[in-house]
């Protein structure tokens, strides 16, 4: 999910991506079942989550569409989940999903900045690829932070293009960086993010096995060769036994309110 657009005319040009791509993204139809557990991408945002989150636990995901990780919440940790998206086309996508499934959603068409949910009311508030699509995210964490009860976390991860997948980007799909705000990606720059006007608990740190699916290889390679490569890429990362920073294709900005 991307940000929404604004009519503030102070936000001009502060959304690098507009709803009409993410409408374009989420045309086609998606299998109605859980996420593949055979996706390194899908596992690395599972092992985050997997232990941590509680059954009954109160979960949001911002930019949730198509509504997969947000399935395997609600059905494997058993969490009333709570979903928001700008894209019509994402979140109707979403809510065939869940229908299939037999899973129970809120879901809300809405800018993250103007969200109808009532503040400090979720245990988790959790955002993959989001942020980053600001010039300037520091209102779009603090809407985020805004949803988390006390003792609650927003948990946000953003590509790591700072290292070697910003490299190998930039060969296959430079433009597709345009859409990306790099200079949050180093933990420094995520942790300036946070508001200093509370007290919050903040940690930053890189995260998941090898993923090759936040490459465009397709972008310069001929499809079948993209393909044999992502997926001999793909089992390398599921055999990865530990996290090797270097190579993790995540930063995450995890940010508490209290103790938890």
């Amino acid at each position: 999910m991307s940000p929404a657009p604004s009519n503030d005319p102070t936000r001009v040009d502060r959304d690098l991506t507009s709803v009409d791509r993410w409408d374009d993204a989420w045309s086609g139809d998606v299998q109605l079942r859980l996420p593949s557990p055979w996706l390194v991408s899908t596992r690395n945002v599972q092992n985050l989550l997997r232990g941590r989150v509680r059954p009954g636990d109160r979960v949001i995901e911002i930019g949730c569409a198509p509504g997969k990780l947000l399935s395997w919440v609600a059905a494997e940790l058993g969490a009333n989940v709570s979903g928001l998206d700008y894209s019509e086309r994402g979140l109707a996508t979403a809510r065939r999903l869940f229908a299939a499934l037999k899973l129970e959603a809120d879901f809300r068409c809405e800018d993250l900045r103007q969200a109808s949910y009532p503040p400090r009311s979720f245990d988790w508030v959790v955002s993959y690829g989001v942020i980053e699509h600001f010039q300037d995210p520091r209102d779009v964490v603090r809407a985020h932070l805004d949803l988390a009860k006390d003792g609650g976390t927003a948990l946000m991860t953003v590509p790591n293009y700072r290292g070697v997948y910003g490299a190998l980007q930039r060969y296959f799909d430079p433009d597709n960086l345009l859409d990306h705000n790099l200079d949050i990606m180093t933990p420094e720059a995520l942790s300036a993010l946070v508001p200093d006007d509370e007290e919050f608990r903040v940690r930053t740190y890189a995260s998941g096995r090898v993923s090759p699916w936040q490459l465009s290889l397709a972008r310069r390679w001929p499809a079948p060769l993209a393909r044999a490569v992502s997926y001999a890429a793909n089992a390398l990362g599921l055999l990865q036994p530990v996290d090797i920073p270097a190579l993790c294709p995540m930063l995450v900005l995890e940010v508490s309110r209290g103790s938890r």
